[in-house]
């Protein structure tokens, strides 16, 4: 983008207009359908999102109403019901699919949402079950066209003169400082609080990522991320003030698929997903005879010791060129053979596998932010000299950090300040009022340090660190992200809270568990029988034994439990972001973890 423009929006649905004024695009949204991409040009976004707006006039919602949406991944639709509620002043509620019925119940109370719109038939139902005496809900549709419970607004045709210059009379009493949001987060603490979010907050945050990333009109970028997230929203509504052209994968099944078809330049996603493609080498590593292992094993070292291409030796970039030629370039195929840029956030990327795709000729950009702050806050970027791995990057332009009661080892509490900061968690003025320092600076809950006095770390959660009977502080997030670095580690939680030292619980990679047993003649079965076999323990044993000798003595592992199966968002071990609910994991385990420091005692 040229920088030199001026940015003249301030208002989220402003973009809108913004994109139509400099570069408009003929497919802005584009949606797979019947076999094909249909894409909408920023005039029918526009119009479609005015047709919207005008049934909610003719259905008496006014400016402050609020309106409950589950999606699932972004679409057109979504965009569409999201601009048509900014320009009334409505104020949307994303509820996240997986959140449980009482969860649903606590927010549609909470924010008095009477209507609610669901991705598809399945959460429609699931809906409507909420509904009784007691609910402020009297409307729920879904996006599933041609069966019951379709949001009939999407349908619209034309409008009623009357109701059309009604439309734009409301869009022009929309200030930057009303409520764009309300979005809950993803309760690992404790009770979803509702983080009330303004266009003056978002739009901040959208002209302060504008000039980080070298997208142009006409660049496509895939979305799959889910729509309940800021971090997606917001880069979606960056992309339309790019020109970019968003296209919305929203199937997991599809989305090998759809990037081969689209062949984006451009995505956000989540460590998730690339530690699955990571995972797939891994795996293909084992599968292979012993010249295609070794090469596999060959490239993946010289990936992991990539750092910058330009300022490389002349012998690396020849072993990185052979690399990419022979096994690295089969991810960036896999993606389409155009992407160029990923922006990762929501939770901590692993540096190796940063550098892997970096290696791999897509530069991968870890970032930090959240819902609070709109929620970008940092991230490295693709000019020289402004991306270190393992780090989340340089503050983002606007944005002060700085770190609260540091210790020794230069860490603190990180604390924020910006016009993308919100004032407050809805309906909570004594939640609001312990988040800010006196002072105004909100208090995010991470820990951090700077390297160089310019790239920020975030080096655990604040309520997450423990300590042990011996009166040492135990940081259990890096430890956790050491151990997950074996290729046999999957998901791995650190204990010891007042215990007289670490253990874990392990999640075992099972596929490459499974290849491993094949190849050294142990007869495997199922997760559930493989975790008590001896052979199996005595390997995951030598891993963790092997990532011990790179710790300080206190943080090493002594015991460690294995799990049968995956931590998942359903089943309430993980957060919609994926982060780890710590608090579940170490109740699910407890009896287990107890009788390590029984037997550790005699």
């Amino acid at each position: 983008m040229n920088t030199s423009t001026a940015i003249d929006f301030e208002c989220v649905f402003d973009i809108l207009a913004y994109q139509q004024r400099k570069y408009p695009q003929t497919n802005a949204l584009n949606s797979f359908s019947a076999g094909t991409w249909k894409g909408l040009s920023i005039q029918e976004v526009q119009k479609k999102s005015d047709l919207v707006s005008g049934w909610f006039i003719e259905n008496q919602f006014t400016s402050g109403d609020c309106v409950a949406i589950v999606p699932k991944a972004g679409n057109t639709h979504w965009m569409i019901i999201d601009f048509a509620c900014q320009q009334l002043g409505l104020i949307t509620v994303p509820l996240h699919p997986t959140a449980s019925p009482e969860e649903m119940k606590a927010i549609v109370a909470e924010t008095q949402a009477r209507i609610c719109i669901a991705a598809d038939a399945g959460l429609f139902f699931k809906i409507k079950l909420l509904l009784n005496e007691d609910s402020p809900l009297n409307q729920v549709y879904h996006l599933e066209g041609n069966q019951e419970g379709f949001f009939p607004a999407l349908s619209a045709k034309s409008l009623a003169p009357n109701v059309a210059s009604q439309v734009i009379d409301e869009r022009n009493k929309i200030t930057a400082d009303h409520t764009l949001a309300i979005l809950y987060t993803s309760g690992s603490s404790g009770t979803p609080k509702g983080a009330g979010l303004t266009h003056r907050n978002v739009v901040s945050n959208i002209k302060s990522i504008l000039p980080l990333f070298p997208l142009h009109a006409g660049h496509r970028a895939m979305s799959f991320l889910p729509f309940s997230h800021i971090f997606e929203r917001t880069s979606c509504y960056a992309y339309i003030a790019f020109g970019v052209n968003i296209y919305f994968s929203e199937s997991r099944d599809r989305l090998t698929s759809d990037f081969h078809t689209v062949r984006p330049y451009f995505c956000t996603c989540v460590p998730k997903t690339l530690e699955k493609m990571f995972d797939y080498l891994q795996e293909q590593r084992l599968k292979k005879n012993s010249l295609r292992r070794m090469l596999i094993s060959w490239a993946m070292r010289t990936g992991e010791r990539y750092k910058d291409e330009k300022n490389a030796r002349l012998l690396f970039r020849i072993e990185l060129l052979l690399a990419r030629w022979l096994v690295l370039n089969r991810w960036k195929s896999s993606l389409g053979g155009k992407i160029k840029y990923m922006v990762v956030g929501a939770a901590a990327l692993r540096p190796a596998i940063a550098r892997m795709f970096s290696a791999a000729g897509i530069t991968t950009l870890s970032g930090y932010g959240m819902t609070e702050a709109s929620p970008f806050i940092a991230t490295n970027r693709p000019q020289p000299g402004m991306t270190k791995f393992g780090t989340v990057g340089l503050p983002i332009p606007g944005i002060e950090i700085k770190l609260d009661a540091v210790n020794e080892k230069g860490e603190g509490e990180i604390l924020i300040k910006g016009p993308n900061v919100f004032s407050g968690y809805f309906k909570q003025p004594e939640l609001t009022a312990a988040a800010f320092t006196t002072d105004g600076w909100f208090k995010t809950g991470d820990v951090g340090t700077f390297i160089n006095h310019r790239f920020l770390v975030i080096t655990d959660r604040k309520k997450d660190i423990f300590k042990t009977t011996a009166g040492i502080y135990i940081a259990p997030a890096p430890l956790e992200n050491h151990f997950m670095s074996s290729a046999f580690i999957h998901q791995c939680v650190i204990a010891g809270f007042n215990r007289p030292f670490v253990c874990a619980v392990l999640v075992p990679h099972f596929v490459v568990l499974e290849n491993w047993c094949r190849e050294n003649g142990v007869h495997w079965t199922s997760p559930q029988y493989m975790i008590h076999n001896i052979k199996v323990i005595s390997k995951m044993q030598d891993e963790v034994d092997r990532l011990n000798e790179k710790v300080e003595s206190f943080k090493r592992i002594r015991k460690f439990i294995l799990a049968d199966a995956e931590w998942t968002v359903e089943a309430g071990e993980l957060t919609t972001s994926f982060k780890v609910i710590r608090t579940n994991i170490m109740k699910k385990y407890q009896s287990e973890i107890d009788k390590i420091y029984q037997e550790a005692k005699k």
